[in-house]
């Protein structure tokens, strides 16, 4: 039996990217126990999980932030008694912690963050090669192959055959009469964000369609008042953003028949619950490894530009200046594949989920 540390600490959707590697390790070495180091704030996603994976919460925006913080915890975690520590983040504060394990002649084993291969995807026009580079959950699962464990993918689904959370009451969301569509408009970086003014268009359209109610999600702030004014000047549009907390909203996404996302952590929470997704992309493109678990490709709508892909992240700014990869896809593209999963026409109930 090996007591098993296993460290990712962020981003919101590459956390989440981890459940199915994790959960499917868990329950293919079930006398091993299996010790998960996340934000707090994202411990609440690891619901339903087998009962050989444990929780341990880091908060590096708070006292984990500081070089003196982290080594403080560092030492503390070093303490217990893991037999070998799996980075899937491999960053300069997941290496300080593994550092300490390591001094310790414990085993560590990180990630293979394909460096060489982002170079080449990102590379200017008329010198990238766009050849996929392998996914980041098979780059998950082979950390804990180096391991010597047994990581056959077994996940489905977070709820796993349980019914989801009750939803908390919202008006219009009590009865399911007809078919939900989730629209997630927002992302953390600028080359991840359709214009908000094309999206609403959108929005504009399903809400005219007396077969659908479209369920809005986004953060607080200004994406809260931006939704509450889309769903005040629309019909059969409802804003969830700020009401749920992160299981419930998983809970949520599990309801729907369809969600509309960018490349964002919804993406992957609707994965996690088998909820199809038409994921739009910008400046980052699916060929990086990070798209949604399991879902169809023909559902990522793309503009087929020269300087496309030119971030991993999304974070760097355009060099046109015109973000083209998101101002020049019509609404329309978006509308269409929206019609191939829920026709237009009205149905006497909601399709399944495909």
């Amino acid at each position: 039996m090996a007591r098993i540390l296993v460290i990712r600490l962020s981003a919101i959707g590459d956390v989440a990217m981890t459940i199915p590697v994790i959960y499917s390790a868990a329950r293919a070495n079930p006398a091993d126990t299996f010790t998960v180091l996340t934000q707090v704030f994202l411990i609440p996603v690891f619901i339903n999980r087998p009962p050989n994976i444990e929780m341990m919460g880091i908060n590096t925006f708070g006292a984990e932030k500081t070089l003196g913080g982290l080594l403080r915890f560092a030492r503390a975690y070093s303490k217990h008694d893991f037999d070998i520590a799996l980075d899937l983040h491999r960053v300069l504060r997941t290496q300080i912690i593994c550092l300490l394990f390591r001094l310790q002649g414990k085993k560590v084993y990180a990630l293979n963050k394909a460096r060489r291969e982002r170079l080449q995807l990102t590379a200017p026009a008329g010198k990238k090669t766009l050849k996929p580079i392998r996914s980041v959950i098979d780059r998950y699962a082979d950390v804990f192959k180096a391991a010597g464990l047994n990581c056959t993918d077994t996940f489905g689904n977070l709820f796993d055959g349980r019914p989801p959370a009750p939803l908390p009451p919202i008006q219009g969301l009590n009865n399911k009469q007809n078919a939900w569509i989730g629209i997630a408009p927002f992302a953390r970086h600028a080359g991840k964000i359709y214009p908000l003014n094309l999206m609403e268009q959108v929005v504009a359209t399903l809400a005219t369609r007396e077969n659908l109610t479209i369920i809005l999600f986004g953060g607080r702030g200004n994406e809260l008042q931006t939704l509450n004014e889309w769903a005040a000047r629309h019909n059969n549009v409802i804003n969830a953003a700020g009401r749920y907390s992160l299981d419930a909203e998983l809970s949520l996404i599990s309801h729907l028949d369809l969600l509309v996302s960018m490349d964002s952590a919804n993406m992957h929470f609707a994965s996690l619950v088998q909820t199809p997704v038409i994921s739009i992309w910008g400046a980052t493109h699916p060929n990086a490894g990070f798209y949604g678990y399991h879902q169809n490709p023909a559902n990522a709508i793309q503009l087929n530009l020269p300087c496309r892909p030119c971030s991993i992240y999304g974070q760097k700014p355009c060099h046109r200046h015109d973000y083209a990869c998101l101002t020049q896809l019509p609404p329309q593209t978006i509308l269409a594949q929206i019609n191939q999963i829920i026709p237009s026409e009205k149905k006497s109930s909601s399709p399944a989920k495909q």
